[in-house]
């Protein structure tokens, strides 16, 4: 049997942080994965250029029943810190929108440091390696792998969730956690577009490929980014945001010009451009096919002119305040991300330690702390990552 100091099952993003920390302490450490290559969610990620991390990363942008675990995590490691690890490489990258920042040239930039710097620490990297089994044993943990049976004082799983089974996700973190007396809050999916049926999946049909800037609402928050019609229903930044914090049976108000005082642009055109229909003046802030619905919705037909304030109003709600119920969201298949996981209060927020299990770790997307669109489930897997990396 090999025997290791520390055994990091998962090769992403969180156990290769975590195996290169443990490494350059001089554990002797391996890391291991069934799949072929390490970092495939890295890799696919940012349209292939990995939105690596925010610079605005807080502990506010975190989903978690208990909202103070990232906290530790975070501040210890932040998104400077993984920065200057990208900057010290010389990886050429830029800041997007609302502080996301991308590689310039490809995901695979990130994937190669990281690699090297797993094997710089000394680290054994393993892969289309399976873990069959795993006993505690009086100094630690004994596993038994496709590769061989392999032994450890100490067990880190990063092995995230259930998002994106094509590229190899499971529930085995779960599983794991299971075995040892771990809770679990139930997994769903994350980050992810929302579905629709019947009249209003007719609707959302008719617009697939029309985007718009929105303010979109549910339960409290609000996220105001774009938004995209498709032929099951609504996707775009504000709409992967917004899912995190829906639950089926909840409305969704969606504002469709957030700059825009409706009404009052509407009473204005009634009193200069009488003559026009109400879908072309909403057409002067609004995609076309977009204005022509909205009007269709609030039923108003006819010369903008003839039209009264009550007409004008119901004209005006439909855009600013439309009101949506989805049915759903297209699943695993599609989730950028997965909310809950493995239940925080049985973990350490310092070392991501198992709190009943000395020797035990958790990290990354397994964990029951998910981040908002852009950048931060990234960051999360940095600090979680290092966290249990200066201890295990």
């Amino acid at each position: 049997m090999n025997k290791f100091d520390i055994i990091i099952i998962g090769a992403g993003a969180a156990g290769m942080m975590c195996a290169i920390e443990a490494g350059r302490r001089g554990r002797r450490a391996i890391l291991i994965d069934h799949a072929e290559h390490p970092g495939e969610k890295i890799r696919i990620s940012g349209g292939g250029r990995c939105n690596f991390t925010n610079v605005h990363a807080a502990p506010k942008h975190f989903l978690s029943t208990n909202p103070h675990f990232c906290k530790s995590a975070l501040k210890r490691f932040s998104a400077a810190d993984f920065i200057k690890r990208v900057e010290a490489r010389g990886i050429a990258y830029h800041e997007k929108t609302l502080g996301q920042l991308f590689c310039d040239t490809s995901s695979k930039d990130i994937i190669h440091m990281l690699v090297d710097d797993v094997r710089e620490a000394n680290v054994e990297l393993r892969l289309s390696t399976s873990v069959d089994q795993i006993e505690k044993t009086s100094d630690g943990f004994a596993l038994k792998t496709t590769g061989g049976a392999l032994s450890c004082s100490s067990l880190v799983i990063a092995t995230g969730g259930k998002s994106i089974p094509k590229m190899g996700a499971t529930d085995f973190a779960y599983g794991a956690a299971r075995q040892f007396g771990l809770e679990i809050v139930k997994p769903r999916p994350a980050l992810v577009p929302l579905t629709f049926t019947g009249g209003l999946l007719d609707e959302m049909k008719a617009l697939s490929g029309v985007s718009t800037e929105a303010s979109v609402s549910c339960n409290g928050m609000a996220f105001r980014e774009a938004l995209l019609f498709t032929h099951r229903g609504i996707s775009g930044p504000s709409i992967l945001q917004i899912s995190s914090y829906w639950r089926e049976s909840d409305d969704i108000m969606i504002d469709l010009a957030p700059d825009v005082d409706v009404f009052e642009r509407l009473r204005t055109a009634r009193q200069t451009t009488g003559k026009l229909e109400p879908q072309t003046v909403l057409a002067t802030f609004l995609p076309k096919r977009l204005a022509d619905a909205a009007a269709a919705r609030a039923g108003l037909e006819g010369r903008i002119g003839d039209a009264s304030d009550k007409k004008l109003k119901v004209l005006s709600d439909a855009v600013k305040q439309w009101r949506v119920k989805p049915v759903g969201s297209e699943g695993w298949r599609t989730a950028e991300v997965t909310l809950g996981g493995i239940d925080t209060g049985g973990l350490s927020s310092k070392t991501m330690e198992a709190n009943s299990v000395p020797g035990l770790y958790f990290i990354g997307e397994a964990v029951d702390v998910t981040g908002w669109l852009g950048g931060y489930n990234f960051q999360w897997a940095w600090s979680s990552g290092w966290a249990a990396g200066q201890v295990a």
